[in-house]
């Protein structure tokens, strides 16, 4: 008869657990010293060995030459436990057996001493689908059981145990195993099996499996089936998954605001009979990459990617920023929720998510507006660190629509010389040339303000100001961010109303510049001649 791969290869001995030395350490040091617990509690996700270490510590304590506490799996004892003949070790499924007279009859059962082994087991499978009063007809009996009795509780929910349980066992908890364990256990499998498995493919079943093992296992025989290689596109056809590829052109359209090829990808997930809802899953998982590599230095530590994903990952959200990334989250999760409810009309769910997405004029949530003064705030920093242009009139244009193509590249944000004709803002003399004059009241306008919004006075009392013929006031910073600091629209009105009060007549206006020493702006020793105010 066929056996599952998952029951095939499953652990003969604790060394050939996967993943779970912090655990199988213990238990082997336990066994071989006679030290083990009466009671024990396996607690962590699906298939990450909970069942197989209790099965193995059920034949260990038994085992009649165990090996450096291993089960020798060999003798009378092990052969026993391994064909179902012993009946002094019992597995209980709690999802079926869950009542108050199940409990009573484990309770009557223990004062008898074991048939053919040393120790009567209880494996409890689920345990927390036992009721309440089935949990107070244990607690007694898991405390203070018989000498010859062990109980081994495994469960997928801890938080669903009465404390009064977990404190009477020996808590152990599994972990979710990690890709390169999972890959590494599939290869060994697939080359026992004799079955062609490539690397890629590995890859992607240990992905989807999701730190578990027999998930892992179960996808591989499924993907095998038809005697066939194993490859990525078999793995994509099997479990409806989406490529990489495909979902970061999803990504690349919304951020480039294309809606045909946003429409051409829905039409190729829906027609190839997959499950939108899975690619929307996959797509979900995408942006939290994204927003990972964009929150961390260290992002490959949390991302299983190859170093190629890993820089189209980089690649693809530097045309983001956290707070967009947020905001598209939010409407596909919303998206998703629509989809499990609607049935027949995922597929327009799904379009009308990615319009949503690429224009943002169609969203008036709080969300929303907040992502796009932020990437107004991100654009005007870009723009006044590379080529300075005044804030009257570039804010709206951004404001507006700005076009995707019109996004300054990595390497045009900081140039090495200033664009040589920027736009004018103030009216020029007739040698083409703005007057630029000290603006000795400034230390009066920061010690005003100090009274109204510390925090932004703090930040200009390092800034320089000077004014222009036109009465138009230019403050000069030393970086892009006290830039996206103090370029705010309440900061702005503020600092306009604190110089209306010191200046003889009201500014014309007011422009934010950004310059370092590595980019010099024109008129630079105007300003230094007002420093130390």
């Amino acid at each position: 008869m066929h056996r599952a791969l998952y029951r095939k290869w499953r652990p003969m001995t604790f060394d050939q657990v996967c993943g779970q030395e912090h655990i199988t350490s213990i238990l082997k040091y336990e066994t071989a010293n006679n030290k083990f617990s009466h009671a024990y509690l396996f607690c962590g996700s699906r298939g990450t060995g909970k069942t197989t270490c209790a099965k193995l510590l059920a034949r260990a304590v038994n085992c009649l030459s165990p090996r450096d506490g291993n089960p020798c799996g060999e003798c009378e004892a092990c052969r026993g436990i391994l064909d179902g003949s012993a009946t002094d070790v019992l597995e209980m499924d709690a999802a079926s057996n869950n009542g108050v007279e199940n409990i009573r009859d484990i309770r009557d059962e223990v004062v008898y001493s074991p048939s053919s082994l040393r120790y009567r087991v209880y494996i409890v499978d689920e345990v927390h689908m036992l009721s309440g009063s089935a949990f107070n007809a244990l607690l007694k009996t898991l405390e203070e059981p018989p000498a010859h009795v062990i109980f081994i509780l495994a469960t997928t929910e801890l938080h669903k145990l009465p404390s009064t349980i977990v404190s009477r066992c020996q808590r152990f908890d599994f972990r979710r195993l990690t890709v390169p364990v999972i890959t590494e256990r599939l290869a060994a499998v697939a080359a026992a099996e004799h079955i062609p498995l490539e690397e890629d493919a590995a890859l992607r079943i240990a992905r989807i499996a999701q730190g578990g093992m027999r998930d892992a296992l179960s996808l591989l025989e499924l993907c095998a089936g038809g005697d066939r290689a194993v490859t990525e596109a078999v793995v994509r056809e099997v479990t409806g998954a989406s490529s990489r590829e495909q979902l970061a052109e999803t990504v690349s359209a919304i951020a480039r605001r294309d809606c045909a090829t946003l429409f051409a990808i829905v039409d190729e997930v829906v027609t190839s009979s997959r499950d939108i809802s899975v690619f929307w899953q996959d797509l979900i998982a995408f942006y939290r990459d994204m927003l990972v590599m964009l929150s961390t230095p260290d992002a490959p530590r949390y991302l299983d990617l190859t170093v190629n994903e890993a820089e189209q990952l980089s690649a693809l959200s530097a045309q983001f920023d956290r707070e967009t990334i947020l905001n598209h989250t939010k409407h596909l999760e919303n998206a998703l929720a629509a989809m499990q409810r609607s049935g027949s009309i995922k597929r327009m769910c799904a379009e009308l998510a990615l319009i949503r997405l690429c224009d943002p004029r169609l969203d008036n949530s709080t969300e929303a507006l907040l992502n796009r003064v932020a990437d107004l705030e991100r654009r005007l920093a870009l723009m006044a660190a590379g080529n300075p242009i005044p804030v009257e009139q570039s804010a709206p244009a951004a404001a507006a629509e700005p076009a995707p193509a019109e996004q300054p590249t990595p390497a045009e944000e900081k140039p090495a010389v200033p664009a040589p004709d920027p736009a004018p803002a103030v009216a020029k003399d007739p040698a083409g040339t703005a007057q630029l004059h000290a603006l000795p009241v400034w230390p009066e306008v920061i010690d005003q303000l100090r009274q109204r919004d510390a925090a932004l006075s703090s930040f200009l009392q390092r800034a320089k100001a000077a004014q222009d013929s036109a009465g138009c006031v230019i403050v000069r910073v030393n970086n892009p961010f006290m830039m996206t600091m103090i370029d705010r629209p309440a900061n702005r009105e503020l600092l306009l109303a604190a110089l209306a009060a010191q200046l003889p007549t009201p500014p014309a206006g007011l422009r934010f510049e950004v310059s370092t020493p590595e980019v010099a702006l024109p008129d630079d020793d105007i300003f230094t001649a007002i420093e130390g105010n």
